[in-house]
């Protein structure tokens, strides 16, 4: 389930998951590939609850790109855990724009914290777009859900 969440609610998104069995690894915790995964699927549902769809950013000739994550590990994950994962872009004046993102499990405690670089490259040119906000602006029909 996702939903916007409070305060200001500009680009503050969040996506309900439960962890499968067969993504904890031997110690019996999520494995570390898994929480690239979910993180990505937060990005993503983002990006619809915008009105944005895959196709759209293909259409417009662009696909968003991760240059650079950090992901830090609070508190483990474990098989049937519930952890929502929240979105926000942080919007620069140039190329690129912060990823933000929290794994939070429901009585509040982190499990974990991304945080990341990412741009729109153009499929043509094999460059990044010069400012992928106006992109995004262009494409949704919600921009607040996006932090515009």
């Amino acid at each position: 389930m996702a939903q916007q969440q409070g305060g200001s609610g500009a680009g503050a998104y969040s996506v309900g998951i439960v962890v499968r069995g067969y993504e904890t690894d031997s110690q019996g915790h999520l494995n570390q590939a898994v929480y690239l995964q979910y993180a990505e699927h937060a990005r993503w549902s983002m990006l619809l609850e915008a009105g944005i769809r895959q196709a759209d950013l293909i259409e417009k000739g662009v696909g968003p790109v991760a240059l650079e994550n950090t992901l830090r590990y609070r508190s483990e994950l474990r098989a049937g855990d519930e952890v929502s994962v929240s979105c926000r872009f942080v919007w620069g004046e140039r190329k690129t724009f912060r990823v933000e993102q929290v794994f939070t499990k429901p009585d509040g405690t982190v499990a974990a914290e991304l945080t990341g670089v990412a741009g729109l490259l153009d499929l043509k040119e094999r460059r990044m777009v010069e400012d992928p906000k106006e992109y995004f602006r262009a494409l949704a029909t919600d921009v607040r859900v996006l932090g515009l």
